[in-house]
């Protein structure tokens, strides 16, 4: 009876080991080319900020789903006046922060008025400008006025920028980000790597994984070795060169998706020559967008020729306003007074589509008779001279921002671009509900800024994704600047 009793606790044990080494996986390290400058999404520009944070660990009023669909996220619900200008908002219950705090409507009051303030550091508040004002009705609810209709309310709200925030959070999020998101911060290894920790007093649906690394690997020559040791398991944003030594290989997934990311040659529109209609549209002929997108996306990259993704159902494609004709470029600079050509600099940021594609460009530019210095910089100095101080002739940056067609319009931007009858134009789009009529007002708009040549419009970036086979639930597409590891998880 003892030796039967031994028999049967040895294959209990046999079968609970077996159980043990079947059990999926619950941590992930996940590959960034870029680290984040600090760890506020509602004080900076670098996508690398939401793309560690972004549903992870802040959440806002509403998010934007997988498809580029607006969901509910703190907010449970909300109602629209007949006149669209008053949203009440419900909010969800027993909401607290990660510091234990608790999450009422309070916050969402002080988050948007922070957003909106006159000192406000967000680096998109005019997602805010059209809110007069916030109203707590009671903690569960919160009622927002605009100054007038707003067809693109709900989306705005579910931007990494409008991510609600705690008062007694605020002002150290930049270091220790506190949200209400499944996951919470844990550590920030400078360099290195972010690690987020599964919340256990999440309100929602609890994560799978119980832990994610978010590894800093800026070389792209050392994501593929990073991926084959399986020392990283995922690069959702690799880069497109590397492919070729990854597909095939059944231990991975290859998965091209689209982004919202127009990819531009940035004019500054204000500086000589460019201030010259006849210069910016030289530019434009200039460039071989093919050559430009085979050495620069590996090909992956889409043609644009206005600032819309082509998978909106606004696009227009106008990559025939300018065909690449050198001869029309030399006739334009000659009638621009610049027959004998100029020199300019060209600031590249850290991204190899930005760096690839600058050397093309220059060789581009070259040929018409402009001669580009090039200088790398990196993202804090890009944000700094380029962004902020507007101190730059040309550069290439992909624009990230989903829907983001209104920052031609806006007086202080770094293209330094003033057209007052496509302000016109987005100022109609900015009250607009009906959708028809949106899509109509973005097509006129994609043409004004064709025509005026603002940039040199190259591609659309394309969101290469590389992961162990045995994942599931990382986005194909990006619609938004995110790594959302919300649903992510491991199968057997």
């Amino acid at each position: 009876m003892t030796l039967w009793k031994s028999v049967l606790a040895a294959a209990a044990l046999v079968l609970a080991s077996g159980s043990a080494a079947l059990a999926a996986r619950t941590d992930l390290v996940l590959g960034i080319p870029l680290e984040p400058p600090h760890l506020d999404p509602t004080a900076g520009a670098a996508a690398a900020i939401d793309e560690v944070l972004y549903a992870n660990v802040f959440e806002g009023l509403t998010r934007i789903g997988p498809n580029g669909e607006v969901q509910p996220d703190l907010a449970e619900s909300w109602t629209i006046s007949d006149d669209g200008k008053v949203y009440t908002f419900k909010l969800h219950t027993g909401v607290k922060f990660h510091d234990g705090t608790d999450f009422d409507a309070n916050d969402v009051k002080f988050s948007l008025d922070r957003a909106r303030a006159a000192d406000s550091v967000n680096a998109q508040k005019a997602l805010f400008a059209a809110i007069d004002s916030v109203d707590v009705v009671d903690p569960a609810t919160v009622k927002v006025t605009l100054k007038n209709p707003q067809g693109s309310f709900l989306y705005n709200m579910g931007w990494g920028d409008a991510v609600i925030v705690a008062p007694e959070s605020a002002d150290t999020n930049k270091e220790k980000p506190i949200g209400t998101g499944p996951f919470k911060f844990q550590n920030w290894a400078k360099g290195s790597s972010i690690t987020l920790v599964k919340s256990d007093n999440y309100w929602g649906e609890p994560a799978y994984l119980d832990k994610a690394e978010f590894r800093i690997v800026p070389d792209a020559a050392a994501a593929v070795p990073a991926l084959l040791s399986g020392d990283v398991q995922a690069f959702p944003f690799f880069q497109p060169d590397g492919v070729a030594q990854i597909e095939g290989d059944p231990r991975f997934k290859v998965v091209v998706g689209s982004t919202e990311g127009e990819t531009l040659l940035s004019i500054n529109n204000k500086k000589p020559p460019f201030d010259q209609l006849k210069v910016r549209q030289a530019i434009s002929y200039a460039l071989d967008r093919k050559a430009i997108i085979d050495g620069a996306s590996n090909g992956l990259g889409v043609p644009i020729g206005s600032h819309q993704s082509p998978a909106s159902k606004a696009y227009i494609d106008l990559t025939g306003e300018y065909p690449h004709d050198v001869a029309k470029a030399k006739e334009l600079l000659k009638e621009a007074g610049l027959e004998n050509g100029f020199k300019a600099t060209l600031k590249l940021p850290p991204p190899s589509y930005a760096r690839l594609g600058g050397e093309i460009i220059a060789s581009e530019l070259r040929e018409v008779g402009i001669d580009l210095e090039i200088i790398p910089v990196e993202w804090a100095q890009w944000l700094d001279q380029v962004f902020t101080k507007k101190d730059y002739d040309l550069t290439i940056v992909s624009h990230t921002e989903p829907n983001d067609i209104d920052i031609y319009s806006r007086p202080d931007y770094y293209f330094n671009y003033q057209n007052p009858k496509f302000n016109e134009v987005i100022k109609e789009l900015d009250v607009t509900s009906d959708e028809a009529r949106r899509t109509e007002l973005l097509k006129q708009a994609q043409k004004i800024l064709a025509d005026d040549a603002v940039v040199g419009f190259l591609f659309e970036l394309p969101k290469v994704g590389v992961w162990d086979a045995k994942l599931s639930g990382l986005w194909e597409n990006a619609p938004i600047q995110a790594n959302d590891i919300t649903k992510v998880k491991w199968n057997d």
